[in-house]
């Protein structure tokens, strides 16, 4: 099987509303992080286009394990260690690119920006023609099994807080010794730390009455000092991997701005091992530099609905699956 062009599309009125083939409206593409995958991730698309499923051979074959079986049959608890959740979000995001979004919805030209969520920095990276398939793949590998290790040494959690400002999560933090480490929306940050130090700054934020207290399905603490091994580790590797010129804008997670230079590049991606993702920032910076349509691409939804915590008017759509395109399962050529 395969997937036809898009002039072959059959009853697509919902999703041509969306998609405005014809207007001059800038496309932003995000990746997700860790914490959005799930057993099964990406299967639909597997099961339904060879292309598909040659990238996840490629997987395979850089890795020198069976990626596919990890996404499609878990357990849960292997997908979500680093080593494997990384290159699992990197295959998944990277394959609902190419074959959903721009051969399935029609977006002939690549996009006016991408990024990605703290993991997803790298396959925004690896579209944006920074890294080769290949080396984007292993570096997600080698930054998941660094932040593994680092994980095991420090057992760390990750929580995230919805319903205060930044100031009070500051004070949490300052009062529990924990971290803020990612700014999602405005009133929606997440804060990471040890496992004593969250259970405590859990039970405090109940008292502070947030709306939600929600404990995270990673692997550690991400995004804060307790990271610091993995970013040593990491920085090794990547020293002597070349590095190009991005051809689409891409922003950064740690400055929330365009970067360009493939040495700043290098440099920020290992900071933002330790660092909290500015993702408020980075949405911003796609707005103000006119973007108005996103696409999600990878497992999940969870950007999606960030991007309306942060500017209501924003167009956004998850792509991730079969069921994320109406009227996907009218292309498909029967054998």
């Amino acid at each position: 099987m395969h997937f036809n062009s898009v002039n072959n599309i059959k009853n697509l009125d919902s999703i041509q509303n969306f998609l405005s083939i014809n207007s001059m409206a800038k496309v932003g593409i995000i990746f997700p992080g860790q914490g959005s995958q799930f057993v099964g991730m990406g299967k639909s698309l597997y099961d339904n286009d060879i292309i598909v499923r040659e990238h996840f051979k490629a997987a395979n074959r850089v890795l020198g394990y069976d990626l596919a079986s990890i996404c499609f049959n878990g357990p849960l608890e292997r997908l979500t260690e680093s080593r494997f959740c990384q290159p699992a979000l990197f295959i998944h995001a990277y394959v609902s690119y190419l074959m959903v979004m721009m051969e399935i919805c029609g977006i002939e030209n690549p996009p006016d920006v991408i990024f990605g969520l703290s993991v997803g920095e790298i396959i925004a990276l690896t579209i944006a023609g920074v890294l080769s398939f290949d080396a984007g793949l292993r570096l997600v590998e080698r930054r998941g099994i660094y932040m593994q290790e680092a994980c095991q040494e420090t057992k760390g959690k990750m929580v995230a807080l919805v319903g205060n400002s930044r100031k009070e999560v500051e004070i949490l933090c300052k009062i529990t010794d924990v971290y803020i480490s990612n700014f999602n929306a405005p009133d929606q940050m997440v804060i990471s730390g040890g496992a004593k130090e969250i259970d405590k700054a859990i039970d405090i934020a109940k008292k502070m009455k947030f709306s939600k207290v929600i404990e995270l399905n990673v692997a550690g603490a991400f995004h804060s000092p307790l990271m610091e091994s993995a970013k040593i580790r990491f920085k090794k590797y990547i020293k002597d991997i070349e590095f190009n010129e991005p051809k689409i804008n891409i922003i950064s997670n740690v400055t929330g701005k365009f970067m360009k230079d493939p040495d700043e590049i290098k440099s920020l991606l290992c900071e933002q091992i330790v660092s909290e993702v500015r993702w408020v920032d980075c949405m911003k910076t796609a707005i103000d530099h006119g973007v108005s349509k996103f696409y999600q691409c990878g497992p999940g939804k969870t950007l999606v609905k960030l991007a309306k915590r942060i500017d209501k008017n924003v167009m956004v759509k998850a792509v991730g699956e079969v069921s994320d395109v109406p009227g996907l399962p009218y292309v498909l050529d029967t054998p």
